[in-house]
């Protein structure tokens, strides 16, 4: 059994690498997270909408995302046109049923996707076969990506226009401060957005 101080020491511990981790996001992505939301503000305030996605944690991100902007996230003000590629269980599984996994949210944007819109790419390691698919046929429709990613970005971070990387390599941290960005972004975006009105 763990001991009690045991455990202060393990709890202690993790707070302080996830404070170490929101330091070194301070120091080297502000600039990109607020290139993000000023991104994505000037699309919806031009009718366009956000499309976001990513699997597992992402998946669950993504979806608290777009929630945070279709209804509120800290002030009243008209609903943002905002979805999250990962709630429709029926589509996700027709696809991966007949096309195979690696194209469940590729076959979403080539459906959904329109000019003006932007797509957020949520991948902690930045290497999701899916979310790089995505990604790809995104760049090809003419759309700004923003990606999110951990460790050195992967893939992903090659590929977005507007690339956040958590500077961690430890999965919770990345998850912890991937939030937290997303977070800053609704807020950053429901300012703009109502600055406009």
């Amino acid at each position: 059994m763990i001991s009690q101080k045991s455990s202060l020491d393990k709890a202690r511990q993790i707070i302080e690498s996830s404070i170490a981790a929101k330091r070194a996001l301070l120091d080297g992505q502000v600039e990109n997270i607020t290139r993000a939301a000023s991104r994505i503000s000037g699309a919806l305030a031009k009718g366009g909408k956000l499309i976001v996605f990513g699997n597992g944690g992402s998946a669950a991100d993504s979806q608290h995302i777009a929630a945070e902007l279709v209804g509120r996230f800290q002030r009243e003000r008209k609903a943002l046109a905002a979805i999250a590629l990962t709630t429709n269980t029926s589509t996700l599984t027709a696809i991966a049923n007949d096309y195979g996994y690696d194209i469940t949210f590729s076959r979403q944007v080539e459906a959904l996707a329109r000019k003006g819109d932007i797509v957020l790419a949520i991948s902690t390691s930045g290497r999701a076969k899916n979310v790089l698919e995505a990604v790809a046929l995104a760049k090809k429709l003419g759309l700004v990506v923003i990606g999110l990613s951990g460790g050195d970005g992967g893939g992903l971070a090659k590929l977005a226009d507007i690339s956040i990387v958590v500077p961690s390599r430890v999965t919770a941290r990345i998850q912890e401060l991937h939030i937290m960005i997303g977070h800053i972004i609704c807020e950053l975006v429901e300012s703009a957005i109502c600055e406009r009105l």
